[in-house]
């Protein structure tokens, strides 16, 4: 039963009654000048409250005339497309059309979110919508509200559903099922994954085969071929079990964005699917995230949870105005890490003057460990590049934007002259560069 507060917030006018209250009231004034009008006025404005009666009748008569149930997955992948349902089952005995109104949360800053519906008499439906989230977090959805209208559409009845839920965004684990699925149906080339065959001089003896064009003469089995009368070789396995840590940048050089998202969660996402594909591989994965005083170590391991271990650390991981302490970082990694390891290192150089005031740092990293630095091209710059110069004002932009490019390869070259490999990608290449950059690593027995 509605109670006379809920029943007047409920209660509104469609914009139908307004133009049929104005055809009466010229009616009205046109009886003024001809009075054989005015019977015919007086018909149409008895007809109209009639028909606002029964419109209010059939709104307000049954109880539990609508029922709505929102219906979306505990957790969010963010820079996904996440799917969110909102089932309606209509109880009125006429169909209706509605209008639908969502709260979203607050991050999505989506103020005339609305969906329009038509559901016949008992009929139940699904509304579906997606929602891509650009930043990590806890996200609270509030109440549904349907404005239902019957097909004489003079009244609308507005039905509120309470029903707050919170869901929790993590990195995009959408992106690691997309990997996992191509890999199980071997059509990993599409998406840019390529296999590399490993060159076999690991120190884990798999098996004997007939030797084949291509194989490596150095591995020839000159015991089995005395036996079998044909070239024999050895065949080894990669080596397993090697650690290696996703090292993050979180500095405020991460915070740029690009397509909505941050640098750091372009990181965070190739993070999770590369830490994935290690663990297939039988590495041992682990994670690193450093600032300007703290650095966060989770220990590298090849257990089944490892993968969820390292999910919820990268959950909560947020960037720094400050920059980060590399040195700081140089420290704490020769006390927590005692064996060689593979350290893949997410951070952004913008200028060569950046780097070196890093280089250092990064040299004594690469002194103990196998560095990989993976940073990010500027688009925005790469797409000024491409643009047809008209004015002088162009051309001087273009130019600034060519140096700033060909400082980005400045710094790939500066790397390699002390022996630090390094990636040069875009972000939304990022996770297939990385991890097509691991397996040639795995290939070449560097990891």
């Amino acid at each position: 039963m509605e109670t006379p507060v809920r029943f007047y917030y409920s209660l509104f006018f469609h914009t139908r009654l307004y133009l049929s209250l104005g055809a009466v009231v010229v009616l009205f004034v046109v009886s003024f000048f001809a009075p054989a009008v005015y019977p015919f006025a007086i018909i149409a404005l008895l007809a109209l409250a009639a028909l606002v009666l029964l419109d209010f009748v059939l709104l307000y008569a049954a109880g539990r005339a609508l029922q709505a149930d929102r219906k979306m997955a505990e957790r969010f992948s963010n820079g996904d497309p996440n799917e969110v349902s909102i089932i309606i089952r209509n109880n009125y005995n006429f169909p209706v059309r509605m209008e639908i109104l969502d709260e979203l949360p607050f991050q999505f800053q989506e103020r005339d979110f609305v969906r329009y519906g038509f559901l016949r008499s008992k009929e139940e439906q699904a509304f579906n919508y997606q929602l891509r989230p650009v930043e990590r977090g806890e996200y609270q959805f509030g109440a549904t509200h349907v404005f239902v209208k019957t097909p004489f559409s003079l009244l609308r009845r507005r039905f509120t559903f309470n029903h707050p839920q919170n869901v929790k965004v993590y990195p995009s684990y959408l992106q690691l099922r997309n990997y996992e699925l191509f890999s199980f149906k071997h059509k990993l080339n599409e998406i840019g994954v390529h296999r590399k065959r490993a060159i076999g001089h690991s120190i884990e003896f798999d098996h004997i085969k007939e030797y084949t064009m291509g194989d490596d003469v150095r591995t020839l089995n000159w015991k089995a071929t005395a036996r079998r009368g044909n070239l024999m070789v050895n065949n080894f396995t990669e080596e397993r079990s090697q650690q290696v840590y996703c090292v993050i940048d979180k500095g405020r050089n991460m915070k740029m964005p690009f397509n909505g998202l941050s640098l750091l969660d372009y990181a965070i996402n190739s993070t999770l699917v590369f830490s994935n594909v290690a663990l297939h591989k039988g590495d041992k994965a682990g994670l690193i995230t450093f600032t300007g005083f703290q650095t966060e170590v989770l220990a590298a391991g090849n257990k089944k949870v490892q993968l969820n271990k390292i999910l919820d650390q990268l959950y909560a991981q947020t960037t720094q105005w400050t920059e980060s302490d590399y040195e700081r970082l140089g420290v704490n990694l020769r006390a927590s890490l005692s064996q060689r390891s593979l350290l893949i290192l997410f951070t952004n150089f913008e200028s060569a003057s950046a780097l070196q005031r890093q280089l250092p740092y990064l040299r004594q990293l690469a002194k103990y460990h196998l560095l990989l630095v993976v940073f990010f091209e500027n688009t925005e710059i790469k797409k000024l590049n491409e643009q047809k110069a008209t004015a002088v004002e162009d051309i001087y932009i273009q130019v600034i934007a060519q140096k700033f490019a060909h400082e980005k390869k400045q710094i790939v070259r500066e790397l390699a002259q002390y022996g630090i490999m390094s990636l040069l990608t875009t972000p939304e290449h990022l996770t297939v560069d990385v991890v097509n950059k691991y397996l040639e690593l795995k290939s070449r027995m560097l990891a």
